[in-house]
């Protein structure tokens, strides 16, 4: 591999493909109200963490569903837009 080989931006999680593996690079928290960042929390989503898109919604602005370690959980659009991912190398 080259090691000037650009590395990919981080992503917002809605961005990421469908069933392709990324990991949180960082959580806006001020863009969350405190529910949902408590939330996020108790979850496990923080820095650091493996998640992966597995569906979005066909109404504009709708939930996504995606995979946080071994949970499937569904989050609101704008929460999952707080969450910045960057993409995994696909094998």
């Amino acid at each position: 591999m080259n090691a000037t080989a650009a590395i990919p931006a981080p992503l917002r999680l809605a961005q990421l493909p469908r069933h392709q593996a990324g990991t949180v690079a960082g959580v806006d928290w001020h863009a969350l109200s405190e529910p949902e960042s408590r939330r996020l929390r108790e979850l496990g989503l923080d820095e650091g963490v493996e998640v992966e898109l597995l569906h979005r919604s066909g109404l504009l602005g709708g939930p996504i569903a995606c995979r946080i370690g071994r949970m499937t959980v569904a989050l609101r659009r704008h929460v999952a837009a707080a969450i910045h991912v960057s993409p995994k190398a696909r094998r």
